[in-house]
């Protein structure tokens, strides 16, 4: 946030609103007249204020905002989307970003996030609209207005009940038998209050950190404000739940669209900070669980999970054993939300969706993901599984030994020269002479099956040469496939300057030595990042434990 055309500002906001409300007229004047628009807006600086700068441009071209009276989860937007049958959603947030941070992020009248080419029809509409209106700056008509609607409590009430009739009753029973304490942090974010209450709802005890309970834009206990960070941004839960003798803890991002899960060991006291990967093969496993407990005279096959391509492949190993269908689709939710939305049109049933960054959509009622269900999915899981004798960590080694072990191996780089990570990526791509690339790593050692470059276009696994996923010019991301089951993608980030890797070897259920599977994945590992990325002649900053 600060003064320019490039950072979030009042005028920025300004004028994305109005181009957005031009768009909206242009595409879907009947809805947008009829029901109007969510305004949703978290605790970071500015947020609020941003939300009723949008809020009041709208009032004045009298169209009806349901404007949320209170900071509120990211999920919750998209939900009332859908409730009330509106044009659009927007949410003020920048998620898990630095405090300095802030964003605005779209939702379309499907109630998932929007994917070209709308955004680039709001944008166009938006570099035709940088003059501010004569009432733009005019926020007083909010007060009062009758056009202005509060879905904070039926929002709650609604999406309550919906994760309530969602649980069986059995493990609701098992979740207020077993009383299982949860340590939970919301990362000075909005989450506690409402996690609170579905967690009551679902028969769930819990434990908040109480430093990081309230909403705090300074996010002063926490050097990153995201619990995918790991252990380094779960000091104060660890110590809250040692202190309480809890086994697990939950996180909440900042926004509650993330869901982080730690187990302690009850032998070496260590805690083991799962995964995206690993909590997305647990869920995946327990959605399937209870989807067939409740319809087990139905087939599967109109049953469907979904992940983004740089995420485990592990729901695509379920689904060949078991009969449910998997899609891979792009990265981001975007693409997955508007995936299932396209499915359920068809009469399909999608009962999971994640991504490795810690991001999970439980159930299909909110076509994003969604922290807060997520909490009460996992907590369920879990309370199920500590009553039948079992731990997390020995549900997920029972999940790999049935359909083998999927071992991934994800961090990144930091680099704020644009120009650096352009020419990293292009000495990739011109590996040995023009438009080639890479054949092997480590000597020879280890062989590249397929490359697939969703920056150019090119994938050579296909017959054509061409890649089936949407191919973006403006951002990096090039996968390597090899011979021995290895796939690792490297990939900018679209909010931070980051150079990402995501590499995961999948064995088959025979290839049981675990050390060996894992030896080999951190020297490929090491072996694709030092020669392709050059972290060291770069002057890349890797990522801080």
């Amino acid at each position: 946030m600060a003064a320019g055309y490039t950072c979030m500002n009042d005028l920025v906001i300004i004028q994305t609103a109005q181009g957005f409300l031009k768009h909206l007229e242009e595409n879907d004047t009947e809805l947008l007249n009829a029901n109007g628009i969510v305004i949703g807006y978290d605790g970071r600086y500015n947020s609020k204020r941003f939300a009723e700068l949008t809020t009041a441009l709208f009032l004045h071209r009298g169209i009806r905002v349901h404007l949320f009276s209170a900071v509120t989860p990211t999920p919750f937007v998209p939900f009332a989307v859908t409730k009330w049958k509106c044009a659009a959603g927007i949410m003020v947030t920048a998620s898990h970003n630095p405090k300095e941070d802030n964003g605005y992020k779209v939702y379309g009248w499907n109630g998932a996030q929007i994917v070209s080419p709308v955004d680039k029809s709001i944008h166009n509409c938006i570099q035709n609209n940088t003059e501010p209106w004569p009432t733009a700056w005019d926020t007083q008509i909010i007060s009062g207005n009758p056009l202005v609607h509060d879905p904070l409590l039926e929002t709650i009430d609604s999406y309550n009940k919906k994760i309530e009739d969602d649980l069986i009753e059995n493990h609701k029973a098992i979740n207020k038998k077993t009383a299982l304490p949860f340590v939970y942090t919301a990362m000075h974010g909005v989450g506690y209050n409402y996690i609170a209450k579905v967690f009551e709802v679902a028969g769930l005890k819990l434990i908040p950190v109480e430093e990081q309970k309230d909403p705090d834009p300074e996010f002063p206990t926490v050097k990153f404000p995201n619990p995918e960070e790991g252990k380094s941004s779960l000091d104060l839960s660890i110590k809250t739940a040692n202190q309480n003798n809890v086994s697990i803890i939950l996180a909440n991002d900042p926004d509650a669209d993330r869901l982080a899960v730690a187990e302690k060991n009850k032998i070496t006291g260590e805690w083991k900070v799962y995964t995206g990967n690993e909590i997305g093969a647990l869920l995946g496993w327990w959605a399937l669980h209870c989807y067939q407990e409740k319809n087990s005279s139905t087939p599967l096959s109109d049953v469907y999970m979904l992940a983004s391509t740089v995420s485990s492949k592990i729901l695509r190993s379920i689904a060949k054993v078991e009969g449910f269908n998997f899609i891979e689709t792009l990265t981001g939710f975007k693409w997955m939300g508007n995936k299932a939305y396209d499915l359920i049109q068809n009469g399909k049933k999608v009962i999971f969706a994640f991504e490795e960054a810690i991001g999970f959509m439980y159930g299909s009622e909110v076509l994003d993901k969604d922290g807060v269900s997520a909490a009460v999915h996992v907590g369920t899981m879990i309370s199920y599984l500590y009553h039948h004798g079992l731990s997390l960590k020995e549900q997920l080694d029972e999940i790999y030994k049935e359909y083998g072990y999927h071992i991934s191996d994800n961090s990144y780089y930091m680099c704020h020269d644009p120009d650096l990570t352009k020419n990293i990526f292009e000495k990739i791509r011109n590996h040995n002479g023009k438009c080639t690339y890479p054949t092997s790593i480590f000597n020879g050692k280890y062989t590249i099956e397929n490359v697939r470059d969703l920056t150019t276009g090119y994938d050579n696994s296909r017959p054509d040469n061409k890649a089936v996923f949407p191919v973006s010019s403006s951002s990096q991301m090039v996968t390597f496939s090899f011979t021995n089951g290895l796939v690792a993608t490297l990939r900018t980030s679209g909010t931070e300057p980051k150079i990402k890797y995501y590499t995961e070897m999948c064995a088959s259920p025979e290839q049981n030595n675990l050390q060996d599977i894992q030896q080999t994945l951190k020297e490929m590992v090491n072996a694709l990042v030092n020669e392709l990325l050059e972290p060291e002649k770069n002057g890349l900053l890797p990522k801080k434990d």
